[in-house]
């Protein structure tokens, strides 16, 4: 079956409404609640661990080999670090994040007793006050304070309130969907990845499609801090495609329209034969598609190879801009990504001996090893040889 039509106006109303949800790591619940309804109301029956990441199977002609893609529902965010004398809060990031991008972001600080909004100012946050000194002051976490919009003028004041130290803040993601396909927002990374994974699954149920092994939807909700799919995945899983985010900035290859197809991040390689079957499915599909190679990157796949799980991984991505900052992306990949999701998921099993956990030679995969064939005739002179390399 080819690549199936993506709704991408249901694609862009989830997305929306799942930005509207704050979910920074250790705050998920209220997220993962939804995308359960969803994935319910999408004809899913949804599993939960102790603290809420989630599998959904969707039923294939072969339970052993299932195949697994995974998103990750919880974002960047911070924690209160500490209640300051001046009544204003210092804070740590959860997950990694420059301080820079959160100078001036609205927040919401949620407490035992209910939620506060505020704003992450610098120290130095008044221009009639410290004039041309709020442009030479550092950057970073200790340069920054959370001023709350609650009468809060001290320590005590703030303990009145009862903000405690450990407290979560949500950064307020402002998304706009603009007419011409970009989309503008903070968390993108990866709420737009879970978006597209509904939308495919909407698609493929539209379509009533048949897939030949047990299709797993997996959504995690502490990939941000390297946890990840670490406890989500069984022991059927042969293989897991991670739908992420790609880093668009000079030195890279990602775009933020197609699939951009990570080839390695930090952790390493990701597996040669699954990530060639997705290329060659967007050949055959007329998916756009590049490769890159992400240096300060790890995904749901690392934490899940990490923890033991013997699966093949590759990473799908939609192309970033300012990745963990004020992103940007656009549909076009977003669409495209949820086409290539439906073209793999009913395409063939080749290899039969990833059903078993462990076997013989038999079956095991061949990557090349022969040189190249070259286009030069066995005549070529040096002279030709080094034209062909100009």
């Amino acid at each position: 079956m080819k690549r199936l039509a993506i709704d991408t106006d249901y694609l862009a109303a989830t997305l929306d409404a799942l930005m509207a949800i704050p979910s920074p790591t250790g705050y998920t619940d209220t997220i993962v609640r939804h995308v359960s309804a969803e994935l319910t109301r999408l004809g899913l029956s949804v599993e939960l661990t102790r603290r809420g990441a989630m599998r959904a199977v969707r039923k294939g002609a072969e339970h052993r080999g299932a195949r697994a893609l995974v998103s990750h529902l919880d974002t960047l965010g911070a924690q209160v670090k500490f209640l300051k004398e001046n009544g204003r809060l210092s804070l740590v990031p959860i997950g990694t994040w420059s301080a820079r991008f959160a100078e001036g972001a609205r927040v919401t600080i949620f407490t035992r007793s209910g939620a506060y909004r505020g704003t992450i100012l610098p120290l130095k946050s008044s221009g009639h006050t410290f004039n041309d000194e709020i442009d030479t002051s550092p950057i970073g976490w200790d340069h920054v304070e959370l001023r709350v919009d609650a009468l809060a003028f001290n320590h005590e004041d703030l303990e009145k309130l009862g903000i405690e130290i450990g407290d979560i803040v949500a950064v307020d993601p402002n998304p706009e969907f603009l007419d011409n396909g970009f989309i503008v927002s903070r968390h993108l990374d990866n709420k737009a990845g879970v978006a597209v994974m509904l939308a495919a699954l909407k698609a493929l149920n539209e379509e009533g499609a048949e897939t030949p092994v047990d299709i797993h939807w997996l959504f995690t909700i502490a990939e941000e801090v390297g946890v990840g799919a670490s406890s989500i995945i069984t022991p059927d899983v042969a293989s897991m495609i991670a739908v992420d985010n790609g880093t668009t900035a000079p030195g890279q290859n990602s775009r933020e329209f197609g699939v951009t197809f990570s080839m390695a991040d930090q952790t390493g390689p990701f597996d040669y034969h699954l990530t060639k079957k997705l290329v060659e499915l967007c050949e055959e599909n007329d998916i756009r598609y590049q490769k890159d190679v992400f240096r300060y990157y790890r995904s749901d796949s690392a934490s899940a190879v990490e923890a033991g799980a013997d699966v093949r991984t590759a990473l799908i991505t939609f192309g970033v801009d300012s990745s963990h900052g004020h992103e940007r992306i656009h549909m076009h990949a977003l669409r495209s990504l949820a086409e290539l999701i439906t073209a793999y998921v009913v395409s063939p099993v080749e290899i039969p001996r990833d059903y078993e956990e462990t076997a013989g030679m038999k079956g095991f995969t061949r990557q090349p090893t022969a040189e190249a064939e070259q286009s030069l005739t066995p005549e070529a002179t040096e002279a030709d040889i080094a034209d062909s390399l100009d």
